[in-house]
């Protein structure tokens, strides 16, 4: 039986013949669903997340600021609204603050390259409405006309891509406290105002003005697919838009909808699967565990530490996933440098070890949880075997899984001498390991070429 799973590959060969042969999808999940994944999303593997707006600026407890204070009126923010502003003071009046006027794109792109980042994916637009960009659907509530009065989307795409990383946007929608929207909602969903007017021509303005690699739809869970027009605006997506060939899409396209339509699927936040998933998927988590925008409040103990961020983006690949990874900027526009730190830190490991990760296939055995936890990652006629703590006091270290055989070679990565080994049977191997160099993650990685 090979170790290997069906190569994503096929797939993406079909998706071009679809293409070159002019294959139109119907506005129906039976029909969208059908559209291979585009090939350079499963190989890409590691993205970075954005979680940028007016949030930014109050940046206490989370990006939902604006819901937790008017909408649910909870006490907490009440509190912390009645101490620390006048009174009538209201959220739209945090924009102005919103200046951004550290934000250098070209920087953020090199960190982000630094990180081992494939994909950017930048919060054009979160529940509260404000666009990144000028939207002209969004009068006086965007970063042209207010705030950093400036395109912030079109900014760090260019420099994103200078860098040659993919670049997707966020995109939320319904919108808290849109009167048309809410004036749809207190219908019941019957009336369409809202997506015909303001939703899909501004998504519709996005995909033209800035050609996205991916789109990662939010905020569906209000009301169904039918409501949002999401299966007209995605056939319209895969036939006729000037990305229908490379776009990816996510499962956040109505009540309903996740982990079971789309291009990949995020299920939920966070989503971590037990067994290895039939379907392309994607984990998607914040360095801030508390929170996806920037928040003064957080404190250390509430961040991913590095090896912490390794063992989730090993364990998400090993499972056929890919790692998508937030940080939330500063409303003046920087990266704070504890979110920094962890970046250049995965980036260190990535550049030993992202052999490893980036273009690789689930293997036949996902992980092996002996005395030192393994996970399984293949490419080509290639094993690799990830483990994150070091073996006990001894020279030798079993893998249990992998089938070899005369000539198989194993290596460490980044020390390209080959270790002896010998077969266990009827499956596995003993390698006699070197002493193991520092790692910035606590993770190394052992190459089997010629296992399976």
């Amino acid at each position: 039986m090979p170790l290997l799973q069906p190569a994503p590959a096929f797939l993406c060969a079909a998706a071009l013949l679809l293409s070159a042969a002019g294959a139109k999808y119907t506005p129906d999940w039976r029909s969208l669903d059908s559209r291979p994944l585009p090939r350079w999303y499963d190989e890409a593997k590691v993205g970075i997340f954005l979680h940028w707006g007016v949030f930014s600026v109050p940046a206490f407890g989370s990006e939902w600021f604006w819901w937790h204070w008017q909408g649910e009126k909870n006490p907490t923010y009440v509190s912390y609204m009645e101490k620390n502003f006048p009174p009538h003071f209201t959220y739209p009046d945090f924009a102005p603050q919103f200046h951004a006027q550290f934000f250098d794109p070209d920087e953020w792109a090199g960190l982000f390259a630094a990180a081992g980042a494939k994909y950017v994916v930048l919060t054009t637009k979160h529940h509260e409405g404000f666009t990144n960009w000028g939207s002209p659907n969004s009068w006086n509530w965007n970063s042209v006309d207010t705030g950093p009065h400036r395109d912030l989307v079109g900014d760090l795409g260019v420099a994103v891509r200078k860098r040659s990383i993919r670049y997707g946007v966020y995109n939320s929608l319904f919108e808290w406290f849109h009167p048309v929207y809410l004036s749809d909602k207190q219908n019941g969903f019957q009336t369409q105002e809202f997506p015909r007017d303001k939703l899909l021509p501004e998504l519709r303005n996005l995909v033209m003005r800035y050609k996205p690699d991916l789109i990662w739809s939010d905020g569906d869970w209000e009301a169904p697919d039918s409501y949002w027009n999401s299966t007209e605006f995605l056939a319209w997506l895969y036939n006729d838009s000037p990305v229908k060939d490379v776009v990816v899409t996510n499962d956040r396209w109505g009540a309903g909808c996740a982990c079971k339509h789309g291009g990949y699927y995020n299920c939920e936040d966070k989503y971590t699967p037990g067994v290895l998933p039939k379907h392309k998927w994607e984990k998607c988590t914040s360095v801030d565990t508390q929170s996806w925008g920037f928040r003064r409040n957080m404190r250390v103990h509430e961040l991913m530490d590095l090896p912490a961020i390794v063992q989730d983006l090993v364990r998400t690949i090993s499972f056929g996933g890919n790692y998508l990874l937030n940080v939330g900027p500063t409303p003046d526009g920087m990266i704070p440098p504890i979110f920094q730190e962890r970046l250049l830190g995965l980036g260190s490991w990535l550049k030993v070890n992202g052999e490893a990760i980036y273009e690789s296939t689930p293997c036949r055995v996902q992980e092996e949880n002996g005395t030192v936890p393994v996970w399984y990652t293949c490419k080509d006629s290639s094993v690799y075997a990830v483990f994150l703590m070091k073996p006990p006091p001894s020279s030798s270290f079993s893998l249990p899984s992998p089938k070899t055989s005369a000539s198989t070679v194993v290596t460490l990565l980044g020390n390209p001498a080959p270790l002896d080994w010998a077969p266990l049977h009827p499956a596995g191997l003993v390698v006699l390991l070197p002493d193991l160099p520092p790692s910035p993650g606590h993770g190394w990685t052992l190459k089997l070429d010629g296992a399976t």
